[in-house]
């Protein structure tokens, strides 16, 4: 079983056990519950009609920054170079529950 979630611009395919990096996002007492779902699916190729009230729980394992990017322009023969970095913020979550028409699936 899993469930498709939609969380800071980006999609995932999460399964209850699941840990993943997601964008930083605002949580209190170290858990997160998320609900724009997008699909749920309890076996295997069979997904659910109705996803009202359908919510997906985890639990905060850690925060931190990610590799670094470089970014670099260069406009040739016009003596223009610029270099810059980036590091951007996450969240490191595992999924506990999936929750979908009032029943857990895990």
């Amino acid at each position: 079983m899993y469930a498709v979630i939609r969380t800071g611009g980006k999609q995932y395919k999460v399964a209850p056990g699941d840990t993943l990096k997601i964008e930083t996002t605002p949580h209190q007492d170290g858990a997160i519950e998320f609900s724009d779902v997008l699909a749920v699916s309890g076996e295997a190729g069979k997904f659910e009609g109705d996803l009202n009230g359908a919510k997906v729980t985890a639990s905060v394992v850690g925060e931190g920054r990610g590799d670094k990017i470089l970014v670099f322009k260069l406009k040739r023969k016009k003596q223009y170079k610029k270099m810059q970095g980036h590091r951007q913020n996450y969240v490191e979550v595992k999924i506990n529950e999936i929750f979908v028409n009032g029943k857990s699936l895990q």
